[in-house]
């Protein structure tokens, strides 16, 4: 089985999720509830709990939070390679879920943005293995160097390499042209809608992913309660697959990690990629069907 060295954000989620509409200058009732996050830490936690073999690269604070965070993360079977600020806290992410399910973030990065290339452990960099790339390490000016030297490394080890494109306000702001001019090396890129229209200007995801092509040999666009394709520039259409139904949305955040987690192993592993698309979906499913983005255990 292929390793996957995943390095990314590790933070805490205070989720909120609202009983009701928001009443906007007053007060809406709310059940708030604690719990890890942070796009790269979700992406390892569900690799790991699926079997895959998954080393984490980040950075905490040296706070009871981060040991906490820290503990979690082996507590999945994560290989938790996480160095440990002196100064700045963990990360904290404000997550307001709206009583349909809707999701707004407030981030605060804390010793995310500090990740360094001194931090990236040589040892995990080797030949056939796999790097998964938060879009958030490249997008956060802090830890830019770190996503951009373990790129490199993953290209000099011979690895393949996918990245994500974290979230699209972000990489708005960041803008598109050199985000994918950091990544054009990557074979896999994941987007959702929002983002392949950020990178692209295309409103239709298929067009989207086809103009994608041009910089990564492999897209998937994640495409909310339709599924998600996959596209390839040898192919006249993409592969679609429908996404899993579910009772009831409990909370949306952490379902395109659980994806990318759900794709990765199957796609590793040579097979077709409606499987790897379906695969995806179901961990998608399973992650909007309870509070909080990382695994039930």
């Amino acid at each position: 089985m292929t390793r996957v060295v995943v390095v990314g954000d590790l933070m805490t989620d205070a989720v909120a999720r609202a009983r009701y509409p928001l009443a906007r200058a007053s007060d809406t009732p709310a059940i708030v509830t604690m719990h890890g996050g942070g796009s790269g830490a979700n992406i390892a936690s569900w690799l790991a709990v699926e079997g895959a073999e998954v080393a984490f690269i980040g950075r905490r604070g040296a706070d009871i939070t981060g040991r906490n965070r820290d503990m979690e993360l082996m507590g999945y079977g994560v290989d938790a390679r996480l160095v440990m600020d002196p100064e700045r806290p963990t990360g904290t992410c404000v997550v307001l879920v709206t009583h349909k399910g809707e999701r707004t973030m407030l981030s605060d990065p804390g010793a995310n943005a500090a990740l360094s290339p001194e931090d990236l452990p040589r040892d995990l960099f080797a030949q056939g293995g796999h790097l998964h790339l938060s879009g958030y390490t490249l997008i956060n000016e802090g830890s830019r160097e770190a996503g951009l030297a373990a790129l490199e490394m993953a290209g000099r080890a011979g690895m393949s390499v996918s990245v994500d494109c974290s979230s699209s306000a972000p990489l708005e702001r960041t803008g598109a042209e050199p985000f994918l001019e950091w990544t054009q090396n990557a074979k896999l890129l994941f987007a959702n809608t929002d983002q392949a229209k950020v990178l692209t200007g295309r409103d239709d995801p298929a067009a989207a992913a086809k103009v994608l092509t041009a910089w990564f040999p492999q897209v998937v666009v994640k495409l909310n309660d339709e599924g998600a394709l996959w596209y390839t520039n040898n192919r006249a259409e993409p592969v679609r697959t429908p996404a899993e139904s579910v009772e009831r949305v409990v909370d949306g955040t952490g379902a395109g990690d659980a994806f990318t987690a759900g794709f990765l192993p199957a796609w590793l592993e040579g097979k077709p990629p409606a499987e790897a698309l379906a695969s995806g979906c179901r961990l998608a499913s399973r992650a909007i069907s309870h509070l909080g983005a990382r695994p039930r255990l």
